[in-house]
């Protein structure tokens, strides 16, 4: 898997806290502008997400290309629908020739790994066949697994990026798409760190699960600790401890 943040909204901090300094001044938008310092900025987005005042985050945008995902994480990607998806299609480009990912826990295992192998070769074989056969690319590809690898460019605004953080960086979420959310954000935590500060579960993010009775436990013993100690854990450093597991090692 390779994520690349390809565009950002240039002095997207600057966007937001000029969005949010609007809704609550009566001066003009050039003077609002003008008077609004980097210190302004820090503090403006603060106030908006003690306030719960999201919607100026989403005059940020974030343009990822993602490449080698496999169809079974596209779609819990896409379920995220406050976004744009551009995805390589099966339809023109043929899919058996970008090969399969393989989950950690099968590549621990050699058998498994020698039979997942064995069943996704076979699945290329068959849809080589069928093309041979005169069946439409279009039908041939429903042979192919979900865990046929695919490149997709995705378009989110800063107030979606952090809802999927909150959902898809969580231990629950699967493997490979708790992988690319959290370079994802990674990425855009670099380009706008104010934006992004916190980013991650809701354990974390929030300081409360929202998991329920499945609720793994260990992010809120994490946020417990920290907070016994009278002090932030920081987000970035909690979500690496709370996610370490078997999913996660190699990352």
């Amino acid at each position: 898997m390779r994520v690349i943040l390809l565009a950002f909204t240039p002095d997207a901090e600057a966007v937001v806290a000029l969005a949010a300094r609007l809704c609550y001044s009566s001066r003009p938008l050039s003077a609002t502008r003008a008077g609004l310092g980097g210190e302004d900025v820090a503090v403006m987005i603060g106030k908006l997400r003690d306030m719960g005042h999201m919607s100026p985050f989403e005059h940020a945008s974030f343009t990822f290309g993602i490449e080698g995902i496999s169809r079974v994480t596209l779609a819990q990607l896409t379920r995220h629908r406050l976004a744009t998806y551009s995805v390589r299609s099966m339809r023109y480009v043929r899919g058996d020739r970008n090969g399969c990912v393989a989950p950690p826990s099968v590549r621990r295992n050699q058998r498994a790994l020698a039979l997942y192998q064995k069943h996704a070769a076979s699945a290329a074989a068959c849809f080589g066949e069928l093309l041979a056969l005169g069946v439409p690319r279009e039908d041939a590809r429903y042979c192919l697994p979900l865990a046929t690898r695919t490149d997709l460019v995705v378009t989110m605004n800063a107030r979606e990026l952090l809802w999927v953080a909150r959902l898809r960086m969580c231990r629950r979420a699967q493997w490979e798409i708790r992988w690319l959310v959290s370079r994802m954000v990674g990425l855009a935590r670099r380009a706008a760190p104010l934006l992004f500060d916190g980013a991650g579960p809701s354990c974390l993010s929030a300081g409360a699960c929202r998991e329920g009775a499945m609720s793994c436990g260990r992010p809120r013993v994490l946020v417990a600790a920290a907070r016994r100690r009278g002090r932030q854990l920081p987000a970035a450093v909690a979500w690496r401890r709370a996610a370490r597991g078997p999913g996660v090692a190699g990352t």
